[in-house]
């Protein structure tokens, strides 16, 4: 389908009034501070009109438009992102546009018709919805057996609902033609593993194997029994170190959450040298940089540890997402909801593109690594594909 034809075809479901609810999101430019925006029918005064909710860094921004003036908007938003994931009363579309806006389209037929709820004053909607109750999340304590979540483990929720937002962002780059590898380094108590399997096995219905690793054996082994219990057959824990984990030649999806210091980066170096098509990375402590800065320009900063801490550690991501682009990956830097309302609350997001670094890219680069003194762990990891 061409790039024209995907809009007609789009639309015509649009003011059709079938509309269910859409997500249009992966930003085209890295610097776009508007990350998605979510699109719901509402009905004001007996007319139909589109709720839009911009997402931005760190702000929402609402706006109710008529069906009339939605063409124009949505022209707007083709040229600021990538992929579009809408559900209509009888079927769900997924449209994932590459750089040159070759379309890949995926229509799934529903088996019974959806409630169309034009209800102007619905209450936040979650991947997860907060009144069902899921299996995985009762057996962790979040839910109530009657399917309510907790009032102390609220946070947590939405913690896991932001994590569901990232992995279903990343379904256009996982294969569509057989069995799904994923990776999880540093798994722990592994709620997010947990509801990475659901979504994808349970609610997407995806062939996948998730391999959890973490270094705590009594932690493992009461998350292989929760497994077994759920019945996750294609979901497995295992006792051990990233540099030790040596069972695959390829993986599809690498996630690494909370890995301490150059933990994480051998975990990124890992995830490209096994060709992951999508890496999801929450860092965690990071000193490395902070032993190794020496920049004068910046002592009004450093001559302050709390804030060299905070500069380094900043430093430390963007140097990661920036080695990512240099080999190949689309990489953002996205806030995080973390449990423990900690500064450490960015998750960093690659898709592999196999696109090329530009020689201004390459000398940026190194012009900021020289600057701060910085010899990152990542980059001697992956000297042979920088």
């Amino acid at each position: 389908m061409d790039f024209e034809r995907m809009k007609i075809e789009f639309l015509d479901r649009i003011h059709n009034k079938d509309l269910i609810a859409a997500t249009i999101s992966q930003p085209r430019q890295k610097s776009n501070d508007l990350k998605r925006v979510k699109i719901k029918p509402i009905e004001l005064k007996g007319v139909y009109h589109l709720h839009l909710e911009y997402q931005y860094e760190r702000i929402l921004k609402h706006e109710n438009i008529e069906l009339e003036h939605f063409e124009e908007i949505f022209n707007n938003l083709l040229t600021q992102f990538r992929q579009i994931y809408s559900e209509f009363k009888n079927e769900n579309i997924q449209i994932q546009l590459s750089k040159k806006n070759k379309v890949t389209w995926k229509l799934e037929q529903t088996k019974q018709s959806k409630e169309i709820i034009l209800s102007h004053n619905r209450k936040k909607q979650y991947l997860l919805d907060d009144q069902k109750p899921y299996p995985f999340l009762i057996r962790l304590g979040v839910q109530t057996e009657e399917g309510k979540v907790k009032k102390q483990k609220y946070d947590k929720f939405r913690q896991i609902n932001r994590f569901v937002e990232f992995i279903d962002d990343s379904l256009g780059h996982l294969p569509k033609n057989r069995q799904i590898r994923i990776l999880d380094f540093g798994s722990g108590k592994s709620y997010l593993t947990f509801a990475l399997y659901h979504y994808l096995k349970i609610e997407k219905g995806l062939d996948i194997r998730v391999t959890g690793l973490d270094l705590k054996k009594e932690v493992i082994e009461e998350c292989n029994r929760i497994a077994q219990d759920l019945n996750y057959d294609q979901l497995e824990f295992l006792v051990g170190d990233i540099n030790d984990f040596n069972e695959e030649q390829s993986v599809d999806m690498v996630v690494t959450l909370h890995a301490c210091d150059v933990a994480t980066d051998m975990a990124l170096a890992r995830a490209v040298k096994w060709g992951a098509k999508v890496i999801l990375s929450v860092p965690c402590c990071q000193h490395e940089l902070n032993r190794q800065l020496n920049s004068p320009s910046l002592e009004i900063m450093t001559q302050h540890g709390l804030i060299k801490e905070r500069f380094a550690s900043l430093a430390t991501d963007a140097i990661r997402a920036e080695i990512l682009s240099l080999v190949g990956y689309e990489t953002q830097i996205l806030e995080f909801i973390d449990i423990e309302h900690t500064p450490k609350n960015i998750l960093i997001r690659a898709y592999f593109t196999g696109e090329k670094p530009t020689p201004a890219q390459r000398d940026r680069y190194t012009a900021f690594t020289r600057f701060l003194s910085a010899q990152p762990f990542l980059e001697n990891e992956l000297k042979e594909y920088i």
